[in-house]
């Protein structure tokens, strides 16, 4: 691992970016997991968009943003989108039950 004020080359940065990309995949993974799971213990199609859980949700990784030196605006934006896919392939999955 380098870190990105140590990269000395495009091409350095690309691999280390693609080193985290393969690991976020598989956090992906891992959290679509447990989304597909959640399925299981929802009544009702509300249940499963949960907007009260999303807000808290975005609260909270935003907060995780600021503590790590993320931007938050751009968390939240990228959760929002994850949230929204995996919400979609939760509501599949809880119609399908």
């Amino acid at each position: 691992m380098t870190l990105p004020e140590d990269c000395r080359s495009l091409d350095e940065v690309r691999a280390e970016i693609d080193r985290l990309d393969e690991q976020i995949v598989r956090l992906l993974a891992e959290r679509g997991g447990y989304v597909l799971a959640a399925a299981r213990f929802k009544r009702s199609a509300a249940d499963v968009r949960a907007p009260q859980r999303v807000e808290q949700v975005i609260a909270r990784v935003r907060e995780l943003a600021l503590q790590h030196g993320a931007l938050p605006d751009v968390v939240e934006h990228t959760y929002r989108t994850l949230i929204e896919a995996f919400t979609d392939a939760e509501h599949r999955r809880w119609q399908q039950r």
